[in-house]
């Protein structure tokens, strides 16, 4: 027993038993954070042995790099390679929390375009048992330093070294072939990254992604007028023309699009405790003047809104990591809304109340064709006026009815509300509702900012009616993706008065409001299926534009004859029969899952896969390719960026003199008297300021007046 003792003391004390310890321990905890931290839909008893196995091979293939250097450096190199592999695993936890999906190489090269107050936001995802992962790093360290581990100066043969990379190897080609005969053509036809993850392990993800962003950068360099063919016939296939009952019936009109930030459709004439969340919302929604769509999907991927806008514009796809406009918006060749309808006579005008590089909108806008860029320096600072990423939207929305009013008509203008995003944080003297009850910190707070964005929407619908721009203007309104991701399922159940909630319930709950208002439209609710990349060809043909020959995935929501298929960015979709979620379907009607036994069954059901699978793809390569700087539109010419300034005093000035040269605008209509007066707001922020200011002019009076009593 001695003996075995002292033999177990020795291995303890060499670099071979500290190098296992470190793998076995980092094995646990990686293994530990697959069960309790991501949700990748593990079933049967191979995905779990493949879950337990995949931490292995890159874990011994990384540790092992410190076993060729020798003594002290050989531990510290270890440790380092630990720390920051430990740290790679935290950021993907705290990732996937908020948006169900894994870190790429794309989206960090980016980050600095959406780092704006990204801060609060990771302070409320963090949980104190994230912190676990690093506990094997303090383990190793506390073991060094209190020499419970002491460091063994021997080298070891750079040759056995080797053999641990080259066991490293075989065991991820082991991994790798169990992983295929699971789920064929693994690296080759996935969108979602949860399948990499969960058969081959996060480390080997990083290094799928990186080759795979390096791919993508090399077919743009190689790309070719060839290579639009097979997406123009595809296009071309699979045309829907316009509505005719509807083509041209917004002709001329005023365009608003109004983004409401992360606001799913089950808060339409949602209550809690008895009130409304969204009135003005729900009235508008019933409206006999306004189209309203209960099957509307957000399409979003890794982008968000970014994603959001890149469809509604341009009627592409999001790419499947990262964001386009942040990878391709001020590179790329682009045919997008604020060109088409600047080439048509309108005024084309985007409204956000953050830093204009957030998302690289300032870049990107250039690119699609916006004449103005109305950002965070176009606004008052106040007191309070901001919150979590950007300006409160009552402000906001105040604040841009100044430039709305100058900007020659017809336009099209774009709002950007950002209120009702995630933290979900609204200071008290804005709460017009109380929290809900879910016991969930995250989802508890939608319902008061979700408030305020339709107390600040109501806000501006008045003053578009007071000013009679209502009258010859189309609205169109639309939330840009989930506010509440699938992470929060016991929580989502509770508010929706549901017992579970499911995958399946989770595809559905990915609808948005998706909303079209004008004077004298035939309207009601429509319940056709579709998505964010059906919006602008709904657009054009309300406005009287054929997108004939244009390079778009969407069709038209309002065609009889409409692919009512909705792809969603990791593959997934949704059709009025049969909903897809991973690798198992259903009936969308019902929520069953279903197992075809029948031939045509299965046909349809691969013949659908397939069709978004296609989609996905010839869009992606249409970006990634910048396939549209060899196609000619007719008549529409390319967009010079260069012609583009959102410099505050040049767009001043340019407002100015297109006021002068149009005469259109409102603000001239109405012999240059501002209609401001008209706008009317209860934001408390103002409210005090006013106050203040009522207060300071009093006091300046009464003094006045006591001096020359005096």
């Amino acid at each position: 027993m001695k003996r075995f003792t002292q033999k177990l003391s020795s291995f303890w004390n060499s670099r071979w038993g500290f190098f296992i310890l470190a793998v076995v321990l980092f094995w646990a905890k990686t293994y530990y954070a697959y069960i309790a931290k991501f949700n990748l839909g593990v079933k049967g008893s191979m995905q779990y042995l493949l879950l337990a196995i995949n931490p292995l091979p890159t874990t011994i293939l990384l540790f092992g790099i410190a076993l060729y250097f020798k003594g002290r450096k050989s531990y510290i190199i270890l440790t380092i390679i630990d720390f920051l592999t430990s740290l790679w695993l935290f950021a993907n936890i705290l990732y996937y929390r908020e948006f169900s999906d894994f870190l790429t190489t794309t989206l960090i090269k980016g980050s600095g375009s959406v780092s704006n107050n990204l801060g609060k936001s990771v302070a409320g995802i963090v949980k104190p048992t994230d912190f676990l992962v690093f506990l094997d790093v303090v383990i190793l360290i506390v073991l060094l330093a209190t020499k419970l581990i002491k460091i063994d100066v021997k080298p070891i043969k750079k040759v056995v070294a080797g053999l641990v990379s080259a066991l490293a190897v075989l065991l991820f080609g082991f991994n790798l072939s169990m992983a295929e005969t699971d789920r064929s053509g693994l690296l080759t036809r996935t969108f979602d990254n949860n399948y990499i993850v969960k058969y081959l392990g996060l480390n080997s993800y990083a290094v799928y992604d990186t080759v795979k962003a390096a791919k993508t950068s090399a077919v743009r360099a190689n790309a070719d007028a060839s290579d639009l063919q097979s997406v123009l016939k595809y296009i071309n296939t699979n045309y829907v023309p316009g509505n005719p009952e509807y083509t041209g019936v917004a002709k001329g009109k005023n365009v608003f699009v109004i983004h409401l930030e992360s606001l799913q459709q089950f808060m339409i004439d949602y209550k809690w405790q008895g009130q409304e969340v969204t009135p003005n919302l729900n009235k508008l929604y019933h409206e006999t003047n306004t189209l309203s769509f209960d099957n509307f999907f957000h399409q979003v991927g890794q982008g968000k809104t970014a994603d959001a806008e890149l469809m509604l514009e341009n009627s592409l796809f999001g790419l499947p990591e990262g964001a386009a406009m942040v990878t391709a918006g001020s590179t790329n060749t682009w045919q997008a809304a604020p060109a088409m309808l600047d080439q048509k006579g309108y005024t084309t005008a985007a409204f956000h109340g953050d830093v204009p590089s957030f998302w690289n909108r300032d870049n990107t806008y250039k690119f699609w064709g916006y004449d103005y860029y109305f950002s965070k320096a176009y606004y008052p600072s106040g007191k309070n006026y901001e919150i979590g990423y950007g300006l409160k939207d009552k402000i906001f929305l105040k604040d841009s009815a100044k430039y709305i009013e100058q900007l020659p008509q017809p336009f099209y203008a774009k709002l950007i509300t950002v209120t009702n995003h995630y933290p979900y944080l609204l200071d008290k003297a804005n709460q017009t509702i109380e929290k809900t009850d879910t016991g969930d910190s995250t989802v508890d707070g939608y319902v008061q900012t979700a408030r305020y964005l339709d107390e600040a929407l109501g806000e501006f619908m008045d003053w578009l009616k007071a000013t009679g721009l209502d009258k010859n203007s189309m609205l169109v309104l639309y939330g840009d993706h989930y506010g509440i991701s699938g992470n929060h399922k016991p929580a989502v159940a509770k508010l929706l008065g549901q017992k579970k909630f499911t995958d399946f319930d989770n595809a559905q709950f990915q609808k948005v409001p998706f909303m079209i208002h004008m004077d004298g439209l035939k309207g009601g609710i429509n319940h056709t299926y579709g998505g964010e990349i059906d919006v602008l060809p709904t657009l054009l043909n309300l406005l009287g534009i054929s997108n004939k020959g244009d390079v778009q995935f969407g069709t038209d929501l309002l065609a009889t004859n409409r692919n009512q298929t909705v792809a969603f960015r990791n593959g997934d979709f949704v059709t009025p029969d049969y909903t897809k979620v991973g690798s198992t379907y259903y009936e969308t009607k019902t929520g069953k899952v279903i197992k075809p036994t029948d031939d045509k069954t299965k046909d349809t059901l691969a013949q659908l896969t397939n069709h978004v699978a296609t989609e996905l793809s010839l869009s992606d390569r249409v970006i990634n390719g910048d396939l549209l700087r060899f196609y000619d539109l007719k008549g529409f010419k390319k967009v010079k960026p260069s012609d583009y300034s959102y410099k505050y005093s040049k767009a001043i000035a340019k407002l100015k003199r297109d006021q002068k040269k149009d005469k259109s605008s409102l603000l001239y209509k109405n012999d240059e008297k501002s209609s401001l007066d008209l706008y009317k707001t209860n934001a408390p922020e103002l409210e005090s300021e006013s106050d203040s200011s009522k207060s300071s002019s009093e006091s300046s009076s009464s003094s006045s007046s006591s001096s020359q009593a005096d």
